[in-house]
């Protein structure tokens, strides 16, 4: 074989072959100048030979390696102890790990293909397709991306509180969320039997005060008088002074009064909650010299005492911060009862809030208003109403007694 007849070999076809050389070591390679056409055209189809053998394993391994991540997401998903649903663009749930079976009470079987709202209490389940085609539209968050307390609902209709952290998961077709959950039910009877005792403490406080401490005021006052009168008739400033004493005790008393029915203003009749936030409005009212009006349902009944004082504290702090930082002239309290539920709003005509007021909500009690809510099972919003000042709304259940 001459050069002439070399340079018609394929030496320049073997070396484009699509990385079949890199099978070789440059120590397994051959002087390809001195063999025949027979012996390169065998010794392409060698390396292609090996080339598909290297690529058929490097797919085997690919694909062990993605079961063994799929097997080890799957053990991971199955042995979490918080809920894992994931759920299409639509609400339809794709998924839900054992640990979310348990917590709803559902089989896996009842829950694909069902809209994720079967999980959610009344008014959240009719409002949560809105929630997603509102996030999708305008891509502002009011739960995706954002952790949050909620309600969910089990299977047999019970309500329970838990932490929602929902999160978005983009493919290349489609759009994916996953929402992570936690049954916080024994976290938060903890907080609420805390909560009760620090409540009887300021009940205990208040009758104290009402029915220790406003005696003995009321009975000084009396012996006050009575001096006055006896000092009457020979020294007119003795009597005078006796009787500013007088006067100046029946003061002490009205106050303590009023902070005996600030520490224990809900009794454990049904109509206590109506009557309490009557009697408040009309305090603010004369206080302040604010217009406070309070409307409410004729049929409204509370007679979970609990219930009541929360519900009476989310007012008094609404309240307050209507006067204090929105410098209102007018607020409206509204209850209203729907059927298992109880719903109170507090409307001002006020500022408002700006971003500056926002980042000053701890000092608000904004979170303190959120944690009475979630401890009577409900849950709080704050929104800007018609007038352009501020709407508190705190529903709660209110089951039949």
């Amino acid at each position: 074989m001459n050069r002439a007849s070399e340079s018609q070999m394929p030496a320049i076809e073997v070396g484009r072959e699509a990385g079949l050389a890199d099978s070789f070591s440059i120590r397994e390679m051959k002087d390809y100048r001195n063999m025949s056409r027979t012996e390169l055209l065998a010794a392409i189809e060698e390396l292609k030979s090996e080339h598909a053998r290297r690529a058929k394993q490097q797919k085997r391994q690919a694909t062990e390696a993605l079961s063994e991540r799929e097997e080890r997401l799957r053990a991971i998903l199955n042995t979490a102890v918080d809920g894992i649903i994931t759920i299409d663009h639509r609400g339809r749930i794709e998924s839900a790990n054992p640990a979310a079976q348990n917590i709803f009470g559902y089989r896996a079987a009842e829950l694909l293909g069902q809209n994720v709202s079967l999980l959610m209490p009344p008014p959240q389940r009719a409002e949560h397709d809105s929630y997603i085609a509102n996030y999708l539209r305008t891509r502002q968050a009011r739960i995706i991306g954002i952790g949050r307390e909620v309600l969910g609902q089990r299977k047999d209709g019970s309500l329970f509180p838990m932490d929602l952290s929902v999160s978005e998961v983009k493919l290349r077709d489609r759009t994916l969320f996953t929402g992570f959950i936690r049954d916080i039910s024994g976290r938060k009877q903890l907080e609420r039997q805390i909560l009760e005792v620090s409540d009887r403490e300021q009940r205990r406080i208040g009758h104290d005060l009402h029915d220790g401490l406003c005696q003995h005021l009321a009975g000084i006052e009396m012996l006050g008088q009575v001096l006055e009168k006896k000092l009457a008739p020979r020294s007119k400033d003795g009597a005078a002074r006796a009787g500013n004493l007088a006067r100046l005790v029946r003061d002490a008393i009205v106050q303590t009064r009023s902070l005996a029915r600030g520490l224990s203003p809900v009794t454990l009749e049904s109509e206590g909650l109506v009557s309490a936030l009557h009697e408040h409005a009309i305090n603010q009212e004369r206080i302040f010299g604010v217009h406070c009006r309070f409307d409410h349902d004729s049929q409204v009944a509370v007679s979970n005492h609990a219930l009541a004082t929360h519900l009476f504290r989310v007012a008094q702090e609404a309240i307050s911060n209507a006067i204090t930082h929105g410098q209102a002239t007018e607020i409206c309290l509204q209850l209203e009862a729907r059927p298992g539920w109880i719903c109170l709003g507090i409307s001002d005509n006020g500022a408002g809030f700006t971003p500056d007021k926002m980042s000053q909500s701890h000092g608000m009690g904004i979170g303190i208003m959120k944690f009475r809510a979630g401890m009577i099972g409900g849950t709080l919003t704050i929104e800007r109403n018609a007038q352009g000042g501020v709407l508190v709304t705190c529903s709660a259940p209110n089951p039949a007694p």
